[in-house]
C-alpha cells in the first residue's frame, strides 16, 4: 500500500474517528495536533523485503491471476 495512503488511514483511525468535531476548524486542529505528536518522535520506515523479493512476489501473483482469468 502506498505509504501516504497508509499514513492518512492512521490519522483517520487514531484521531478523526475518535473525536467529535462541531466545525472544520476543530477537525483541522485535531489533525495538526496529531501531526505534532507524531513528528515529535519520528520513526523511519524500514523495508522488510528487498525490491527484488517484492518484484518476484508480484510476478508470481500476476501469473496466478493470469491463469485464473485465462489470459495465458
Amino acid at each position: 500500500m502506498n505509504l501516504v495512503e497508509r499514513f492518512f488511514a492512521e490519522i483517520t483511525a487514531k484521531r478523526v474517528r475518535r473525536g467529535s468535531y462541531s466545525n472544520v476548524d476543530e477537525l483541522k486542529d485535531a489533525i495538526y495536533n496529531y501531526l505534532l505528536q507524531h513528528n515529535a518522535k519520528p520513526k523511519p520506515f524500514v523495508w522488510s523485503k528487498t525490491a527484488e523479493d517484492i518484484i518476484i512476489r508480484e510476478r508470481r501473483a500476476l501469473d496466478a491471476l493470469d491463469q485464473i482469468t485465462g489470459n495465458r
